[in-house]
């Protein structure tokens, strides 16, 4: 076998299902995609210009980095809580509705923040909402890709939230080339703010019926090999460069001129939402091991991005949305085939909490690292990524998942 997911690569076509019910499912995940699409469009036009902006606020790049990876940490370590608030209550979109909801809220008050400490408690405020969310909307839409396959159901959701992705940082750029001023680009953000609560309602509308899942297990005995997985993540997490990073070593270098930076983050959030439906593609037909490909492209933004000059920046992003969209469309799609419904919240709640932290740990190093030497920057970042290319390898010897867990039975 290719990995230890591929063997179950083909699964979903022996799924006997109605066209209907394909229908159904498939309605199910583009509403649920076009909340995540007027979302994205509120959180990533604000992250677009999140470094700039706190460097504007006097913000040095340690605490960009710090910043940065606080709120990532904050928000994977609560999604371990909402995980497990998830399976215990079943409570999905009621979880889900006030994830959005603090989520969304937040992002248009930046624009009256007045120093880099009041924005940075917003932005860990705004990571908090969708640590809320993740996890229960993530069981909801495994639920749906059951039905149509995992890599093309959450391929497909990841392009329709990069399409939001594109448009935000869009909206951001208009505005910052308007007032020449990042502060009020915020408020613009809320238009689509309301936009997601509207496409929420819908989506509860278009969910299938499933009935009510069965009661969790009593003991948590998720297999060895999900830990070696999610340890894989992790590495690269940890070596995964933030786009905030990138951005204020864009401006500091005068690399781009302040108002290209949103337009390269809407670039690089398009090519996310595309190669997040190849590699969704991919991973129906290859498995896990689909996204070691992904890694060895985004290893390059990197060296591109802090050593390469003008010309750089624009491979550099490229890498780097690459590396994203392949992350989108497989991390979860893995989790979601060897993990059963009624276990699914708390499978994902320790996976983002385990990647948040090591987001954390790798954006405040790197932060650290660039105010010394932009070669250790990039020296980190590759062994990392490096390091978990090789563990999702490693998982291509192991032994069949179904032996180990008895998936379906004893998850």
């Amino acid at each position: 076998m290719s990995s230890w997911i591929a063997e179950f690569g083909n699964r979903v076509n022996i799924l006997k299902v109605s066209k209907q019910e394909r229908k159904n499912a498939f309605r199910f995940i583009v509403c649920l995609g076009f909340v995540s699409l007027f979302a994205d469009m509120t959180y990533e036009g604000a992250h677009s210009i999140m470094g700039p902006f706190l460097k504007d606020l006097g913000a040095s790049a340690t605490q960009v980095g710090i910043i940065a990876g606080l709120g990532e940490m904050i928000a994977a370590s609560l999604r371990y809580f909402s995980g497990r608030l998830a399976d215990k209550t079943r409570a999905y979109w009621t979880i889900t509705t006030l994830g959005y909801f603090l989520n969304l809220v937040v992002v248009p008050g930046l624009a009256y923040a007045g120093n880099w400490q009041v924005a940075a408690l917003l932005i860990i405020l705004e990571r908090t909402g969708k640590s809320l969310r993740g996890p229960a909307r993530d069981v909801l839409l495994s639920e749906a890709t059951e039905v149509v396959g995992h890599g093309k159901g959450f391929g497909l959701h990841a392009a329709m939230d990069q399409i939001g992705a594109v448009l935000g940082p869009l909206l951001v750029a208009y505005s910052v080339a308007r007032t020449h001023h990042f502060g009020p680009a915020f408020l613009w953000l809320g238009v689509p703010a309301v936009g997601a609560f509207i496409a929420l309602i819908f989506a509860r509308a278009a969910r299938p019926n499933k009935g009510t899942p069965p009661p969790p297990p009593r003991e948590e005995d998720l297999p060895r090999v999900y830990w070696i997985y999610v340890a894989a993540a992790g590495l690269l997490a940890l070596g995964f460069v933030d786009f905030a990073l990138l951005a204020y070593h864009f401006q500091e270098s005068s690399l781009v001129k302040p108002e290209v930076i949103p337009l390269l983050y809407a670039g690089a959030m398009g090519m996310n939402g595309l190669t997040a439906l190849v590699f969704g593609r991919l991973f129906d037909r290859f498995g896990i091991q689909i996204i070691v490909l992904g890694i060895l492209v985004s290893l390059f933004a990197l060296p591109f991005g802090f050593l390469g000059g003008p010309t750089g920046v624009y491979v550099s992003v490229a890498c780097w949305a690459t590396g994203m969209g392949a992350q989108d469309a497989t991390l979860r799609s893995g989790i979601s085939q060897v993990v059963s419904m009624n276990k699914r919240g708390s499978a994902f709640g320790k996976f983002y909490g385990v990647q948040g932290v090591l987001w954390f740990l790798g954006s405040a190093t790197m932060g650290v690292l660039y105010d010394y030497s932009l070669m250790a920057v990039v020296i980190f970042g590759v062994v990392a990524q490096l390091a978990a290319a090789v563990l999702f390898i490693s998982l291509r010897r192991g032994r069949s998942i179904k032996s180990r867990a008895g998936v379906r039975r004893g998850l």
